[in-house]
């Protein structure tokens, strides 16, 4: 008997918390959500896995909640911590990103911008639930619908929170389409949403070229701290845009950030620990305020965008469609196919998808330039 005991207390079983059980529950809703309602698979099942495995009592972690030295995960890691994978994925982004319909009508730069009003509002509202400014900053990211972006300030101005920043963001970046229409529905006539746009023109290859160099430049020395993402993210336009690195943007496009996303999406689960006294603990009344704060700041992100639209048009004889205004989060391409079949519910022979990739890509831009004021103005 005293050797089946001890043979029992080797095993899993008798090191099991009703917390990590808990949090299987947390695994099954993230994998339902990735593989049976498609929302931002790619992510969500190296979460979900990952989280699965940091509630498993298979000796990760040392005494104090974080993972232990010298293992596989503590090195992978070091990805988050060292800030390299959020960057490496803004390469991979800026390879997949076209800035000629925002060249073409620079006006939607304008709807980028008023959308980043949701993370700063999200910001000032977050203190009244107990947070601090630093992790106020980090939960209002979520409001830029951008994840990497999220999970980059949160890493440096709140760790402790980074498992319920970084599902709050993805998931509330894979459900774009289920929260933005009813949103840009109830702020828009339909008169509005039948607006017709005219087609952009066609923006050159040195146009392009010039312009991510002197926007980079610009954003660089307006905000220094956003420097890692921004540059990165301008290298792989530019290796897109110059012809002539065709080997290295594929690269960019797939090899690289897919790879950086497995490992990106492991890390942020294995933070979802359920443990009793971890620091990293997912399951605690701040979660839920997570979620809620998230939630408020993507859809008020959302309705700043349309309403900027709207107020622009007062002065305009060229009419922006107001729907193109909620792709101004940066969920690219999600929130601009969003815009297009919001317009084409309205009129089935209005074609937005272009023109939404304006805002789309300024909103890109305006996240990363956020965090960098952020990290400017609470990092160490």
């Amino acid at each position: 008997m005293e050797d089946l005991y001890f043979l029992w207390t080797k095993t899993g079983f008798a090191n099991l918390q009703w917390q990590m059980v808990a949090m299987w529950v947390v695994v099954v809703v993230l994998l339902y959500l990735a593989i049976v309602k498609k929302f931002e698979p790619l992510l969500l099942v190296p979460i979900a896995m990952g989280a699965l495995i940091g509630n498993l009592p298979i000796d990760l972690y040392d005494t104090t909640g974080h993972l232990r030295d010298g293992t596989l995960f503590y090195y992978l890691n070091l990805g988050i911590k060292l800030e390299i994978f959020p960057p490496l994925i803004f390469m991979g982004v800026g390879a997949l990103t076209d800035f000629g319909p925002l060249i073409a009508n620079p006006r939607t730069l304008l709807l980028g911008a008023a959308a980043q009003f949701g993370i700063f509002f999200t910001f000032l509202c977050a203190p009244i639930f107990g947070f601090t400014l630093k992790q106020a900053a980090a939960i209002g990211i979520i409001g830029g619908a951008d994840g990497p972006t999220s999970i980059y300030v949160a890493n440096s101005l709140a760790p402790e929170l980074l498992g319920a920043i970084a599902v709050a963001a993805y998931s509330y970046m894979a459900m774009v389409p289920m929260i933005q229409p009813p949103i840009m529905r109830a702020l828009t006539t339909e008169k509005e949403r039948k607006i017709k746009m005219k087609t952009l023109r066609k923006v050159s290859q040195l146009e392009k070229m010039i312009f991510a160099v002197v926007v980079m430049t610009f954003c660089l020395l307006v905000v220094p701290d956003a420097a890692p993402l921004i540059a990165m993210f301008f290298l792989g336009n530019v290796l897109r845009e110059s012809k002539v690195t065709e080997r290295l943007v594929k690269a960019a496009q797939n090899e690289i950030i897919n790879i950086i996303t497995i490992f990106l999406g492991l890390c942020v689960g294995l933070k979802m620990g359920g443990f009793s006294g971890d620091s990293h603990n997912f399951l605690n009344p701040k979660t839920l305020s997570i979620l809620a704060l998230g939630i408020a700041a993507f859809s008020i992100a959302t309705a700043s965008g349309v309403l900027m639209a709207k107020f622009m048009n007062l002065f305009s004889k060229n009419k922006i469609n107001p729907l193109i205004g909620s792709a101004g989060v940066s969920a690219v391409p999600m929130a601009a196919r969003v815009s297009q079949d919001e317009g084409q519910k309205a009129d089935p022979s209005n074609f937005l998808l272009m023109h939404a990739m304006g805002p789309n890509v300024a909103g890109v831009i305006g996240s990363a330039l956020a965090a960098g004021y952020f990290l400017a103005m609470f990092g160490s």
